[in-house]
């Protein structure tokens, strides 16, 4: 009866970590024009702790769902930076930017309006 209570206490213990997985699904602006840069915001969030990523060409509005024990709101939106398109709080660099496909430089002037 012993080895019941003990194996029960480690599978609840397993158990209790999984439920309390810090999940979260937010929704940035990134701007960008069309599918090439939809695919290359996406590929830039396949990294460890990010469950998904969908940009929505139309709106400019990227649904990404992370696990913030592993990735931040942050790090996710420097990410996308890295490879050529401005976020709501980090705009990538010049040098990236312009080597990014004529019909993926986007206007920079823009202001990306909040997520809703």
């Amino acid at each position: 009866m012993n080895l019941f209570k003990t194996l029960s206490v480690v599978v609840l213990t397993f158990l209790g970590s999984a439920v309390f997985a810090q999940t979260k699904t937010e929704k940035i602006n990134v701007l960008g024009n069309c599918g090439m840069c939809k695919k290359k915001i996406e590929t830039s969030l396949k990294v460890p702790g990010v469950n998904s990523a969908d940009w929505n060409v139309k709106s400019k509005v990227l649904t990404v769902s992370y696990d913030s024990s592993k990735i931040s709101n942050d790090q996710i939106q420097q990410n996308i930076a890295a490879v050529g398109y401005d976020t709501e709080k980090v705009k990538a660099k010049d040098e990236v930017y312009q080597k990014l496909h004529s019909c993926c430089r986007y206007d920079r002037t823009a202001k990306p309006t909040k997520a809703h």
